[in-house]
């Protein structure tokens, strides 16, 4: 019995000191969740930091808020930007990429404009030199005997069909009227001229994509071994496609700069000013849409090719005026602002269209001279190789 009393009253002992431990917790916890809701209680404001009476806040009733106590907070309260580092640190680089947009694009333009130079200025210095070179030796070559040696080149066979599709398209485009075409052109309403300017503009694409698919099957065709069967319809049959689709191209090129001509030499300018205008529209059709850093590569090849056809439109016109007014050069400081808002356009125009898709899509602005870094070498290792 005494041994069953004593266990008795020792297990009330356990129980009782487990009741103190867990009051000593439950106090604990009371004192640190007051401490939280002190610290949770003070706001920033605009300077200084006020506890917010938490507790009489629940007891105001709705009669006690009032519209200058309103206007105090509105005047007082913070912004809590620290607690979006992250959110603000990508808004302030996107801002930043927006600004270095307009110097890496450029300096992308300016180096496709140059490699653009080369190949034309290619087209009237260089090729003429290998054109007879080629045939220098298809004429000399069974001449010395060496029979089993291959007559031509693949290089200068091609060179051979481009030599040939210039002269033959040259002597074709004399029979063209270009002064029947200006005047044709000029006897046409705004409306219309701006409705044939967009369609030669889009004509000018589908021809540039085309007619290089076109070039390229002439060229290997003429070339491919002999050893392959064909299954081809000829060397002629492509070089006529070739020369067809030279001579369409030429004549679009010419109608292009007739319309731009005309619209130089209208009095009321406005004509110009909607083709500019045309420009614009080109930043609803692209900057909405989802790009790729590939697709946004391809894009800006074809501002380069644009710009560059610009140009030498714009300098097909000016020679064309200044013929007419006998290379006075008074005339070209006449034409000098027309070309001006011209370029400016077209610059502005790419500037925006490239900034607000690198915005949308996340794109670094180093993406934009990436192709100039890894063409640059190249081009320049295939000309230090030819030298």
């Amino acid at each position: 019995m005494a041994d069953s009393v004593a266990a008795g009253l020792g297990e009330e002992k356990d129980t009782e000191t487990e009741d103190k431990e867990k009051e000593k917790l439950l106090g604990n916890s009371k004192v640190k969740s007051d401490k939280n809701s002190s610290t949770s209680e003070v706001t920033e404001t605009l300077g200084f930091y006020e506890r917010n009476a938490g507790k009489k806040d629940k007891q105001r009733s709705l009669s006690d808020l009032s519209l200058v106590r309103f206007i105090s907070a509105e005047l007082t309260r913070g912004y809590f930007l620290e607690h979006n580092e992250a959110k603000y640190t990508e808004r302030r680089e996107r801002v930043y990429t927006c600004l270095r947009i307009p110097k890496e694009l450029e300096k992308l333009m300016i180096f496709g404009f140059f490699l653009c130079l080369d190949a034309f200025l290619y087209v009237f210095t260089l090729l003429p030199l290998r054109v007879l070179l080629a045939l220098v030796r298809l004429l000399t070559l069974p001449c010395c005997g060496l029979s089993g040696s291959r007559l031509l080149q693949p290089a200068q066979v091609c060179d051979l069909l481009k030599g040939f599709i210039m002269i033959i398209c040259y002597s074709m485009m004399h029979y063209v009227d270009y002064s029947m075409m200006y005047h044709l052109i000029r006897g046409q309403s705004v409306i219309k001229l701006y409705i044939i300017y967009n369609m030669l503009e889009v004509a000018d694409r589908l021809f540039s994509s085309f007619g290089q698919d076109i070039l390229d099957a002439l060229y290997w065709t003429a070339t491919e071994p002999k050893e392959k069967k064909r299954a081809h319809i000829g060397v002629i049959p492509h070089f006529l496609m070739a020369v067809l689709y030279v001579f369409l191209h030429a004549i679009l090129i010419m109608v292009q700069a007739t319309t731009l001509n005309v619209a130089f030499n209208s009095h009321n300018k406005s004509l110009l000013t909607i083709m500019m205008s045309n420009n614009f529209v080109e930043i609803k059709g692209s900057v909405f849409k989802k790009f790729e850093k590939n697709n946004l590569f391809q894009m800006s090849n074809s501002d380069i090719k644009e710009r560059f056809t610009n140009y030498v439109l714009l300098l097909i016109v000016c020679l064309r005026n200044m013929e007419q007014f006998s290379w006075n050069p008074d005339h070209l400081w006449v034409l000098f602002p027309d070309v001006c808002m011209v370029i400016a356009s077209e610059i502005a125009v790419d500037i925006v269209k490239h900034a607000f898709i690198t915005k949308f899509n996340d794109i670094t602005a180093d993406v934009s001279t990436a192709p100039m870094t890894s063409q640059c070498p190249q081009h320049l290792s295939c000309h230090i190789w030819a030298f």
